[in-house]
């Protein structure tokens, strides 16, 4: 018996020697065939191999809209990927509207977040994608669950994010910005998603095993989609080496967690409750499903809201034109209603929903988005794309054109989304694909318009955010992450607002 195992051993040591052997015959082969033709020559696989992107650029994505902007028809292939990159609008409304069917996620992309993600809505296609995009399209469109959610939303602004600035003031703290919207939105997602209160935005600022598991799964699984090959990964995964290791364990304690919520809410009851967990128990028995669509639901309604009020009080804290016009109008909006202004109001604070939407096309919350083409085809720019390659379409990219944005395009400037009379007016979601477009455009949208616009007119209507930077005034740099992640946060000094 000792014998056989140690044979066993032997022959496991000798298959991972050939392996690994294999691996570094496979990267010496792919330096020596960089020069060849069929080979990238752009400056990405380079930056691919060595990384040297880091050397000339802060942000993997500045360096896309660099190659972006040096190609004649805003796309380029990656061949090493085996990608094609875009900043087309009409490529964009091609994969998300008029081809869309053969642009699906596609397994090689569930493959990458499966771990995480499962079958949720966001890691699927086909009937699987259907059924839960018909669901919460249809509690969302809910005037019960509008009014649960707005409900939440204000008491959460209320009772905690208002009283924990109002701390920092008092004793001139550097706050994180970011990771107080993280909590934020951690805590209206579970209570509107799960009829559950995690509590992460007390005063204490509690440390929250659920969210810090799932911060580390996000990112770790953000990193296997941007800067890891499949091979590669696989390969770790299988071993349980580095960084597959710590993401196995991060998603065994968020799939933990994750059952946890499904049992409270069981024991609690759900026939009478607006929480869309709730709603998608009364039809759904497959605990591992609900677990998966509880994910999906978390990294929808927490990690978009939060990057999004993150980026957005960082080019406030720069403009402090902005912040004074966002003022004026809610101080009109408060005259014309002859009194403070309510839910209903927000809809009437055009600048300051273009303000949101110039803030998003800056800093997309989703920095770029992938599907798979399923058969040959050829981009309205005459780009052909070969069955089974990865369609990037780059809304960080995409917000930098010239040719879509003018020559102004680097500036904050949300009068760009006014009429002449003040009103906003959206433009089409395929130059502007935030929200991706046609039958996959965002259904929660709405909902996460209203959460951002009720924290910023709480929040600019009482305080002044100044970005703790010493002057500096440096570009933001980002982590990798599935959702635009700040380096080190963003810390602020919050000052009580100067009424004249």
């Amino acid at each position: 018996m000792e014998e056989a195992i140690q044979a066993f051993q032997y022959l496991f040591s000798l298959l991972f020697f050939s392996f690994a052997t294999a691996l570094g015959l496979l990267a010496a082969l792919l330096k020596t065939l960089r020069s060849m033709p069929w080979w990238c020559s752009c400056p990405l696989c380079e930056a691919y191999v060595t990384k040297s992107w880091a050397a000339h650029f802060d942000n993997l994505c500045d360096w896309y809209t660099h190659l972006l902007r040096e190609s004649p028809t805003a796309t380029i292939h990656i061949h090493v990927l085996r990608n094609t990159v875009t900043a087309n609008p009409q490529n964009v409304e091609h994969m998300l509207r008029t081809r869309f069917d053969n642009y699906p996620k596609g397994k090689p992309f569930s493959a990458i977040l499966g771990d995480l993600l499962g079958r949720g809505i966001f890691n699927v296609d086909g009937e699987l994608w259907r059924f839960q995009r018909k669901m919460a399209s249809a509690e969302l469109s809910s005037s019960a669950v509008r009014f649960f959610a707005s409900c939440a939303v204000a008491a959460e602004v209320r009772d905690r994010l208002l009283p924990l600035l109002d701390l920092a003031c008092a004793g001139d703290k550097v706050l994180d910005l970011q990771d107080v919207f993280r909590r934020f939105a951690f805590d209206n997602i579970c209570n509107i998603s799960f009829g559950l209160d995690p509590g992460c935005l007390e005063l204490s600022l509690p440390v929250s095993e659920f969210a810090a598991a799932f911060d580390k799964a996000s990112m770790l699984s953000a990193v296997r989609a941007t800067m890891t090959m499949p091979l590669v990964w696989k390969a770790k995964r299988l071993f349980k080496r580095g960084s597959e290791r710590e993401l196995r364990e991060a998603i065994g304690l968020v799939n933990l967690l994750a059952k946890q919520i499904i049992h409270q809410r069981r024991k609690l009851g759900f026939s009478s409750s607006h929480d869309f967990l709730s709603r998608f128990m009364a039809c759904v028995d497959d605990d591992k499903f609900l677990r998966d669509i509880i994910i999906s639901f978390l990294l929808a309604g927490r990690d978009t809201v939060a990057s999004a009020l993150t980026c957005f009080f960082f080019l406030l804290s720069r403009h402090p034109d902005v912040r004074a016009a966002i003022r004026d109008e809610m101080d009109r909006v408060q005259l014309e209603r002859g009194g403070g202004a309510s839910h209903d109001d927000l809809r009437d604070l055009h600048y300051l929903h273009a303000a949101i939407h110039e803030s998003m096309r800056l800093y997309p919350p989703v920095q770029f988005d992938s599907k798979f083409c399923l058969e040959d085809d050829v981009l309205p720019d005459g780009t052909f794309v070969g069955k089974g390659t990865r369609v990037t379409y780059h809304s960080y990219a995409m917000g930098r054109m010239e040719e879509l944005w003018g020559s102004d395009c680097h500036e904050f400037r949300p009068q760009r989304w006014l009429t002449e009379d003040g009103v906003f007016e959206p433009e089409s979601p395929y130059k502007y694909p935030v929200f991706q477009g046609g039958l996959r455009v965002c259904v929660g949208k709405e909902m996460a318009m209203m959460e951002m616009k009720t924290v910023i007119a709480a929040v600019v209507r009482r305080f002044d955010i100044e970005v703790d930077d010493d002057g500096s005034c440096q570009p933001p740099k980002f982590v990798p992450s599935l959702t635009a992640t700040l380096k080190g946060g963003l810390p602020v000094r919050v000052r009580r607002r100067e009424e004249s």
